[in-house]
């Protein structure tokens, strides 16, 4: 994560889709707590949902015991969701291009697209196991 942030809310859930709700009542909480316009609640929602999903499906493979870890940091100018799944991570450097015609149809695929398109700026460490999410206030 960048330098100047202050984390203002964390989160630990379990591999589990139903978790997700937790999620998105934090997201709510925070965009409440720092006064996002509300045209901008849903990229956040669906920018951090997306990021979970993927910390659930394809960092911890569904694993039950295995945590998903959920960060909001903050700073003057911005604020950023960060995601940690205890995967073994990937190369998030050379993934499928979701608009390319032989993507299209593709059921999945499309997760990290979605976030790059929503937030700010999408950040990846630790192998991809971390993602950070940053959206200007």
């Amino acid at each position: 994560m960048k330098e100047g942030f202050t984390i203002i809310e964390s989160l630990v859930i379990p591999s589990d889709f139903e978790a997700v709700t937790h999620v998105e009542v934090l997201v709510d909480k925070v965009c409440n707590n720092l006064g996002v316009n509300e045209d901008f609640y849903g990229n956040v929602l669906i920018a951090v949902t997306e990021a979970v999903n993927n910390a659930i499906e394809h960092g911890n493979k569904k694993e039950a015991l295995m945590e998903v870890n959920v960060f909001v940091s903050d700073n003057p100018i911005e604020f950023c969701f960060s995601v940690k799944d205890q995967g073994r991570g990937f190369d998030f450097e050379n993934l499928p291009d979701p608009t390319s015609p032989e993507n299209l149809l593709k059921e999945n695929g499309r997760g990290i697209y979605l976030m790059r398109n929503l937030a700010d700026e999408v950040e990846f460490e630790d192998a991809g196991r971390s993602v950070n999410i940053y959206f200007n206030k």
